[in-house]
């Protein structure tokens, strides 16, 4: 069976977006979530790429890709520094324990 590119690109993106979204609603650890967010930006990408190949707008979908991976790396940045400076302040990063403690 020979799947087209644009098949293969739909699988990719269904995949990564089912294990990240079941990563998101498994993992308690704060910096597994943002892994978990980042695999599913990653399948968000996938999708504006293959977007834009299908409509034969390659680089309006590459363009957006970027753009979609460059503001994704600022919040990752931002969501790793806030996970260290919550362990700095609390002493955990499980996002259980963080919603009983008081600051």
């Amino acid at each position: 069976m020979n799947l087209s590119p644009l098949d293969t690109a739909i699988f990719l993106v269904l995949g990564l977006f089912g294990v990240g979204f079941y990563a998101l609603l498994i993992v308690r650890h704060l910096i597994k979530l943002v892994i978990a967010l980042q695999i599913l930006v990653k399948a968000a990408v996938v999708a504006l790429a293959a977007a834009g190949a299908a409509s034969g707008k390659l680089e309006l979908g590459a363009s957006l890709a970027l753009s979609v991976i460059v503001v994704d790396t600022v919040v990752a940045v931002v969501a790793l520094a806030l996970a260290l400076q919550v362990r700095k302040h609390f002493g955990t990063l499980d996002v259980s324990e963080l919603g009983t403690l008081r600051g």
